[in-house]
């Protein structure tokens, strides 16, 4: 029986500490409550391949469609065929999926090419799944530790051998362990516009570059079309998602003219994929001295909305806003990473002994661009095969990058600004307008020595989401191209070449890198 710590306790958290208690002595560590995380946020639904009209086969097509050509296709396999029985595990646990006349209810997203994503609650999925799995958890008796910041994955003789944590009392200790699983979720937190809670500041990704671990595509941002932009009562903006499921249901987005301009921007309109709709709102955002454009959903109406979409209703209506009579502002944010820790299928990363799953990880599974609704079964789908692979031999995966290994951290500082103080809202704002939906040398370059001129916070959230930005900047920089959800304009254009990821290793730079994805 191995020990096995499981930091984080969102979907792909607490599947994977289910899976493993059934062999294994397991601990699940989370920052806050084992409530928190972004699970419980995610309003479009899990996608899967369950219906008789449908297939596993169409399900990767358009998973690779979505990716633009950057997948690992034995990742997307896996994703897409196991998740009708990860789903249907899923069901036996408790999980209230809507059901209609013809029993699961289901819904289209973008890019989709079958009507296959199952919601709960509306747009209350995460919510539940996140219920359910947490009173699995409770039923099995499995050690949870709340209150519990990551400050460092412990390695020795190579291999992971525990994990360093900080305490709510501000005590440090550490849990020793023979397998640790990150599920930390992603990196929403370095921009100033992001759907994601304040929790998510990508402390695993961090902790997993710091023990040596290979990360990949960090360059690829997946940024949310539609987030509802409300004043935040401080002279500024808030954000709140405004689920994809709601242009899928026939909600339309206009400009300050009134005018439909998806219709000119890509064949699919509204359904166009993710990347495509947010740089066109962009782009019309700019276009009218960045005023938000409006998302039309009064066509339909008041008792639908309210019975389809009860949280985002909830929202609007808290804001003074019946949406069922007038279009509401949007603006894009910020939504999710397809980079992180490079893995196998298996969730095993270049450390022995550490695993990686969910937004945390860079399966290759999603490409440079995620398709709507496979966040939830990634983090499904994996961190059960992690759990599984637990005790079995660590073997090199087959090396997926074609590309080069990118150094971090080498933009030159501009001597003036030298060891500025760090300031989270600056970082932000650095990012957002660098590193954000649109990207050029010039603007990268600029915020690579920002962010190289901060001084480095002391251990913790601050830390991590610094060295992360450098990362992202550095890994966009390296990518002269547009692909998916990283667009350059000075390359606006995908590159001729064979598509490959970048890597980034644990500085310095080994001269050849091999990445287990």
């Amino acid at each position: 029986m191995a020990r096995v710590v499981v930091v984080g306790s969102g979907i792909a958290g607490l599947v994977a500490a289910l899976r493993a208690a059934e062999r294994h002595e397991v601990t699940v560590v989370t920052k806050g409550t084992i409530a928190d995380g972004s699970t419980r946020y995610a309003q479009g639904g899990i996608a899967a391949a369950v219906f008789s009209d449908d297939s596993v086969a169409a399900h990767v097509a358009d998973t690779l469609r979505a990716g633009a050509g950057l997948n690992v296709t034995a990742a997307v396999e896996a994703l897409c065929g196991d998740g009708p029985q990860r789903v249907r595990e899923l069901i036996a646990l408790g999980v209230a999926f809507d059901r209609d006349g013809q029993g699961l209810a289901r819904g289209l997203e973008a890019a989709h090419s079958s009507a296959r994503v199952l919601h709960a609650g509306g747009d209350a999925t995460g919510a539940e799944i996140e219920r359910a799995l947490d009173d699995a958890v409770r039923r099995a008796g499995i050690r949870v530790v709340t209150g519990a910041f990551l400050r460092d994955v412990l390695v020795s003789d190579g291999a992971a051998s525990g994990v360093a944590l900080r305490l709510a009392d501000g005590t440090g200790t550490r849990l020793d362990a023979d397998a640790v699983i990150l599920a930390t979720g992603g990196w929403g937190q370095l921009y100033a516009h992001t759907t994601n809670p304040a929790i998510a500041t990508g402390d695993g990704v961090a902790a997993a570059w710091r023990a040596g671990a290979l990360l990949a595509d960090l360059e690829f941002t997946q940024f949310h079309p539609t987030a509802l932009r409300l004043p935040s009562g401080d002279g500024g903006s808030r954000t709140f998602l405004v689920s994809e499921a709601v242009r899928g249901e026939g909600a339309v987005l206009r400009n300050a003219r009134g005018e439909r301009f998806m219709l000119d921007a890509h064949p699919d309109a509204e359904l166009a994929p993710r990347d495509v709709v947010a740089r066109a709102i962009a782009v019309e955002m700019a276009a009218q001295d960045g005023l938000p454009v409006v998302l039309d959903a009064t066509a339909l109406g008041a008792d639908f909305l309210a019975r389809r979409f009860p949280t985002i209703d909830a929202a609007c209506r808290a804001a003074g806003i019946d949406w069922s009579r007038v279009p509401v502002p949007v603006t894009p944010a910020a939504h999710y990473a397809m980079g992180g820790v490079a893995t196998d299928v298996h969730g095993r990363t270049s450390v022995p002994g550490l695993f990686a799953v969910g937004e945390v990880a860079c399966t290759g599974a999603h490409g440079a661009n995620r398709l709507a609704s496979n966040s939830l079964l990634e983090g499904l789908v994996f961190a059960h095969r992690a759990a599984d692979a637990i005790g079995a031999q660590w073997t090199d995966a087959p090396d997926w990058t074609d590309g080069p290994t990118v150094a971090a951290g080498s933009m030159p500082l501009e001597e003036s600004d030298a060891d500025r103080p760090f300031d989270r809202t600056l970082l932000q704002d650095v990012l957002w307008v660098g590193a954000g939906l649109h990207r050029d040398r010039a603007g990268l370059e600029r915020a690579a020595r920002a962010l190289a001129a901060l001084r480095m916070p002391e251990p913790g959230e601050d830390a991590n989401l610094l060295q992360l930005g450098r990362l992202v900047v550095a890994s966009a920089l390296s990518r002269e191209e547009s692909r998916g959800a990283h667009f350059r304009s000075d390359f606006p254009l995908p590159a001729d070449a064979v598509p490959h990821h970048t890597v980034l290793a644990p500085l310095p730079v080994p001269t050849e890198v091999t990445v287990p994805c």
